[in-house]
C-alpha cells in the first residue's frame, strides 16, 4: 500500500456507497483536491449519465468512462470514481500506479435500502440485470483491485471517514 501523505486516494465501490461524499469528506480531512470522475465524464460530454448510457450503450460508456480515468494526471488528490471504473483493466492499472485503491464496501441489504432507480442514477449495467446480479459480477472486481477495503454498514459519514483515516494512517478530522 502507499503511504497514505503522499499521492493520491482512489475511492471504489457499489453506486451509493458514498464515494463522492466521502471523498469530498477525505479530502477536506487530508488537504488534498478532490475529482469525482462521473463529474468529469458529464462535463466533457455535456450529458447526464444517463443520457450518455441511453446513447452510447454499456460499452461506449465504459470506453468514455477509461479514457476519463486514463487522462488524469493528479497529485495529493481524492479520486471518487464511477462504479463501473472496475470494468476498465487499463483505468483500473492507472489508478493503481498514482495512489492507494479504497474499496468501500456496503452489505447488498443496504444499497437496495439507498438506492430506489437505477436507471436515473445512470448506473451501468446489463438489460435485465438485478442489483444482486450487478453486485454479485462487481464485489469481486472491487476486491481484486481494492489496496484496503473500508466497511461502511451501519455508519454514519462522519463515523466512515473515521474509519477511512484509521485505514490509511492518516489524522482523523476530530
Amino acid at each position: 500500500m502507499a503511504v497514505a501523505g503522499v499521492g493520491n486516494i482512489v475511492l471504489i465501490g457499489m453506486p451509493a456507497v458514498g464515494k463522492s461524499t466521502l471523498g469530498v469528506l477525505l479530502a477536506k480531512a487530508t488537504s488534498r483536491n478532490f475529482v469525482d470522475t462521473d463529474l468529469r465524464i458529464q462535463a466533457a460530454e455535456r450529458r447526464s449519465l444517463p443520457e450518455i448510457l441511453a446513447a452510447e450503450g454499456r460499452e461506449g460508456f465504459r470506453r468514455i468512462e477509461e479514457e476519463a480515468v486514463l487522462a488524469l494526471d493528479c497529485r495529493e488528490t481524492v479520486i471518487a470514481t464511477g462504479g463501473s471504473v472496475v470494468y476498465g483493466e487499463r483505468a483500473m492499472a492507472h489508478l493503481k500506479g498514482c495512489g492507494t485503491v479504497v474499496h468501500l464496501e456496503l452489505p447488498l441489504a443496504q444499497l437496495k435500502q439507498r438506492l430506489r432507480d437505477l436507471k436515473v442514477r445512470g448506473v451501468v449495467m446489463a438489460e435485465g440485470q438485478t442489483l444482486d446480479d450487478l453486485f454479485a459480477e462487481r464485489a469481486p472486481l472491487y476486491r481484486r483491485y481494492a489496496d484496503v477495503t473500508v466497511d461502511c454498514s451501519g455508519a454514519t459519514h462522519e463515523e466512515v471517514l473515521d474509519r477511512l483515516c484509521a485505514a490509511l494512517s492518516c489524522a482523523s478530522p476530530r
